[in-house]
């Protein structure tokens, strides 16, 4: 895995922006969305929902400081955090089997099409971390 690979002007402010949006959301699974959050947290996982909205935040946090700090090991983190979304993905399809309304997700399209959008995020953050650039 290459740790130095170069990245465009345009992944470079993708990542910037990818980043501003995880601190942005795990600021707000600790303080005023906590209770929205839950409605993401299937009933399945073996945890209280506020704790792992918490804990997901913290890691969000971490992974956006990352994608603002990390310029060395780009490659890994990008894999990292498509792995994150993946890993989050079966909240949004429990809140869309549920028809929990949350987030602003208050119809059965409206979540329905949020499902479309984490596969946005995945690629998002394998292109803007350079995971398919060409190495040096």
């Amino acid at each position: 895995m290459a740790v130095d690979v170069k990245t465009t002007p345009w992944q470079d402010a993708a990542r910037y922006v990818l980043g501003t949006f995880m601190i942005g959301a795990g600021t707000g699974h600790l303080t005023f969305a906590r209770q929205p959050f839950q409605a993401q947290v299937p009933d399945w996982v073996p945890q209280d929902k506020d704790t792992v909205v918490l804990e997901s935040g913290v890691v969000e946090i971490g992974l956006g400081l990352l994608l603002l700090c990390n310029r060395r090991y780009k490659v890994p983190m990008g894999i990292g955090l498509a792995a994150f979304y993946a890993a989050i993905f079966p909240g949004n399809i429990h809140q869309f089997l549920s028809g929990l309304s949350s987030l602003g997700l208050d119809t059965d399209r409206k979540r329905y099409a949020r499902l479309f959008f984490q596969p946005v995020l995945i690629g998002l953050a394998l292109w803007s971390t350079g995971v398919f650039n060409k190495k040096k």
